[in-house]
């Protein structure tokens, strides 16, 4: 095929949507702009860097629409799940990666595809001509930004991701912190003990939150609103809401037992999450931040086994634009006024590593088709993939619409199911059941379509 599919950003999005577009024979350039022009979050000029956790959280494709989405990806030959599963760390029942393995993996096998050229150019406009996928994330590029404000004829909506600090393991006093999943979750010794735990009393938790509530904290430009995605919210956000709110969210003790106190029950822990192969780092679960860095130092270090602590990495705080996609994307996630360029990831509010690379999966998908004179199906709305693209791309309120993860209040309901608490595991069954289903059928229609 002689068309070539253009595509703007090699994240997640940008990773996938090559890799399904020319493992389909259609040549394609990524126009990656790292490492000649950087982002103050990325480290490197791989492909697929992970620049928050090193997670893409759960991966029951029974229970959980998130690893639902796993499965989906998986069926439809997904480069980023492939490597997600030659590079993963133990983690419980989550699928943490190696972020540089994986990222280095990624961008070996897209660079070796003789179908896939990476150009290093920074894209300022938006094309008039020929096939582009946007997939340039939270850190698009400001010229390219005021490009699509300047074309949408609105003002980008905004908030704040934060990241969360990595700490070196070997400056982690395993004396008073212990290896365990939460109850024990895993069928592996290693998955079991996939968290470092670190126990407070009440009175180290409240100092904690004292200290947590006086700290410096980054300031925004003059402009800038700090309206968060409640599933990154900064842990300073949430102490703030409540003092409480920290001891039942991230650092909630259910489901741990004190390996070296099996007989007192913590107050509150807090929780690391291998970060690479090596187990020599260790990112702090859910403390995502914008304190500055020397506050940092300083109220991590009240936490119990963690006061010698060193940091690979502290927390910061970034940005994250993304479009009014119900309103500006049409149902094959086309820019309405230019339908010659898709959106994918991040930038059409989704949230998350797996449902960007999900959505950029399937903008790869619908542009090959486009490209060939064809027309796929309509995605499922049953299923993870479909559920997704159908709220951003008009299933959504666009007056209030935010970034979203995949979670089972986008999917329609089964008949015959009883809603509340009691019914959820035979209902999330009878959704993953459906979805797993109805995406199977849809990669068939679609392959006999291309055929």
């Amino acid at each position: 095929m002689s068309e070539i599919l253009h595509i703007v950003g090699g994240g997640m999005a940008g990773s996938e949507a090559a890799w399904q577009a020319a493992s389909a024979g259609v040549r394609v350039i990524i126009h990656e702009m790292r490492p000649h022009v950087g982002t103050f979050a990325h480290k490197t000029g791989d492909l697929a860097e992970m620049v928050c956790s090193n997670s893409f959280r759960s991966d029951d494709d029974e229970q959980n629409a998130v690893g639902l989405l796993h499965w989906e990806m998986r069926a439809a030959g997904g480069l980023l799940m492939e490597m997600a599963d030659r590079h993963k760390l133990p983690a419980g029942g989550a699928l943490a990666v190696d972020r540089e393995a994986f990222a280095a993996g990624v961008t070996e096998r897209l660079r070796a595809h003789p179908l896939v050229e990476i150009s290093g150019e920074e894209i300022t406009e938006l094309p008039r001509e020929g096939h582009w996928i946007v997939a340039t994330g939270p850190l698009t590029s400001g010229a390219l930004a005021e490009a699509i404000r300047a074309e949408t004829g609105t003002e980008s909506l905004a908030f704040f991701d934060a990241i969360a600090p990595i700490v070196y393991a070997d400056t982690i006093d395993m004396s008073v912190a212990w290896e365990q999943s939460r109850y024990d979750k895993g069928e592996t010794e290693a998955e079991q003990k996939a968290y470092i735990n670190c126990p407070m009393t009440r009175d180290e938790y409240e100092a904690f939150i004292d200290a947590l509530l006086a700290a410096d904290k980054a300031e925004f430009h003059e402009g800038e609103t700090a309206g968060y995605f409640d599933g990154c919210l900064p842990i300073e956000v949430m102490a703030e809401r409540g003092r409480e709110t920290l001891r039942h969210g991230p650092m909630k003790p259910r489901g741990l037992t004190n390996a070296h106190k099996p007989d007192e029950k913590a107050h509150a822990v807090v929780q690391l999450r291998r970060d690479n192969a090596l187990g020599t780092l260790y990112n702090i679960v859910g403390f995502q931040t914008k304190m500055k860095y020397g506050a940092q130092t300083e109220v991590f270090r009240m936490i119990p086994g963690l006061e010698q602590a060193s940091f690979a990495r502290l927390g910061g705080i970034h940005r994250n634009t993304f479009l009014n996609s119900p309103t500006l994307l049409d149902g094959e996630m086309r820019l309405k006024s230019r339908p010659n360029i898709r959106f994918a990831g991040q930038v059409t509010g989704v949230e998350g590593y797996v449902e960007s690379a999900a959505m950029g999966l399937l903008a790869a998908r619908l542009a090959v088709a486009e490209m060939r004179g064809e027309a796929l199906p309509a995605v499922p709305s049953t299923t993870a993939m479909g559920a997704l693209v159908t709220h951003i791309t008009g299933g959504a309120d666009a007056k209030t619409f935010q970034p979203m993860n995949v979670n089972f209040g986008l999917f329609p309901p089964v008949d015959g199911l009883k809603g509340g608490r009691r019914g959820r595991k035979d209902r999330y069954k009878a959704y993953t059941d459906r979805a797993k289903a109805d995406w199977q059928a849809w990669l068939g229609a679609a392959a006999r379509d291309a055929a």
